[in-house]
């Protein structure tokens, strides 16, 4: 019996990748002219039945055109807002069937490049969606199957998504260490390898936590403050002030609530904090930022400043002169590192648990092979290379690993 054709999708957080293996080697499909990977973004043109993915809304957003811009759409899987309706470009429209949108014009921009037609998927997946709540993280595969049968495939295999990356790792005698971090969350994987490439997997593990999560606090900590949080509001059923919730500010801070913060409710709580505010000036710009819709640009500014404080630039800043002319948050990368401790303390802790698991100890990892953009963060190898002291760090494919390794195994998923 042929095998059909399957495609080996990596459908991420922040950014999508697809392919197919060719003469044994990963190839993945230009999704856009001259791009492998495609962020996973939508934009919704206003009042036209339009949606538009990728570097695309991107572009739709910055140049601020009229519409609706989302991301970090797969933090949805799992959770009831997936199923809620908003209406988005002319349209009553649910979170899952944008992303089988999504996926669908993967597979059509898939099937456009190769001339082949793709039946079955196989799909990379998070050790855990959710870390701490299992009939959640088994819903949000059940979300993820239906969206791609929803998006035109037959059928669809899961594999962890460091499981994917050890396929595209070149074989070396030892054991070893993937860590996985992602947009959305961290997948580790313990496995031990022969000379030949023959691998035995040890353990999985993983928790709810990644890029997206950095993005938030270094937000909440370093720019939601000049929006008013923390600021004091005067009681106005009675006398002194109290700080002002955290609602607002938390969710302007995380991706995948930014588009649910554009509502008249919202607006009017803005403006009512602003009117009794101890430091009118810092809630003015809450109030401007929910009123010109600027959440996501915001968010975006927060991701460039640490992209920059990860790098040789000393006097990186995250830069805010959407807000006010000569805006700016000095970000070191010391301040960096120290915002972030506690998160990547946690993947620490989830990485020396699949070790446990896997019943080997930190001094006996011989390579930790680095996966996804955020692994690149100073502190996640500094926390990486202390729990496994003698272990060498590679981080050649960091960025195509999962997708590479999807590529490589889609031929025979369903063989």
């Amino acid at each position: 019996m042929t095998a059909p054709n399957t495609l080996g999708i990596d459908f991420g957080t922040s950014n999508s990748a697809a392919g197919i293996a060719v003469a044994g080697r990963p190839w993945l499909v230009e999704m856009e002219p001259g791009e492998t990977t495609l962020p996973t973004a939508v934009f919704f043109e206003e009042d036209a039945r339009r949606m538009r993915i990728g570097r695309s809304a991107t572009r739709a957003l910055i140049s601020g055109e009229e519409g609706r811009f989302i991301r970090a759409l797969k933090s949805l899987l799992g959770t009831p807002l997936l199923h809620e309706e908003r209406r988005l470009g002319g349209e009553r429209i649910s979170f899952a069937t944008i992303i089988s949108r999504f996926l669908a014009e993967m597979k059509t921009r898939a099937e456009t490049a190769t001339h082949m037609q793709f039946t079955h998927a196989l799909s990379g997946r998070p050790v855990r969606f959710h870390s701490k709540d299992a009939d959640r993280n088994i819903q949000a595969e059940k979300d993820l199957r239906a969206c791609y049968l929803e998006a035109g495939f037959q059928d669809v295999l899961f594999m962890y998504e460091p499981e994917a990356a050890l396929r595209a790792a070149a074989p070396a005698q030892g054991l070893g260490l993937i860590v996985d971090i992602g947009g959305g969350t961290s997948d580790f994987t313990a496995f031990e390898q022969q000379q030949d490439g023959s691998t035995r997997i040890l353990a999985s593990n993983g928790v709810r936590l990644g890029g997206t999560d950095f993005d938030r606090q270094l937000s909440i900590q370093h720019v939601m403050p000049l929006l008013g949080r923390g600021s004091q509001i005067r009681n106005t059923f009675g006398g002194g002030t109290l700080p002002a919730p955290n609602r607002l500010f938390n969710d302007l801070a995380t991706w995948q609530m930014i588009p649910f913060l554009y509502t008249p409710e919202s607006r009017r709580a803005a403006q009512d904090l602003a009117a009794n505010a101890a430091e009118p000036a810092k809630l003015a710009r809450l109030v401007s930022v929910l009123e010109d819709e600027l959440g996501h640009e915001l968010a975006f500014a927060v991701e460039r400043g640490k992209i920059r404080a990860n790098g040789p630039d000393r006097s990186a800043a995250i830069d805010l002169k959407l807000l006010e002319r000569g805006l700016s948050v000095p970000l070191a990368a010391d301040v960096l590192n120290e915002t972030l401790a506690g998160q990547t303390a946690a993947i620490g802790n989830c990485a020396a648990e699949t070790l446990t698991q896997a019943g080997i100890s930190p001094g006996q990892v011989d390579r930790i092979v680095l996966v996804g953009g955020s692994s690149l963060l100073a502190a996640v190898q500094t926390q990486m290379q202390a729990l496994c002291p003698n272990a060498r760090t590679e981080t050649a494919n960091a960025m195509t690993a999962v997708a590479d390794g999807l590529a490589l195994a889609a031929a025979g998923a369903f063989a």
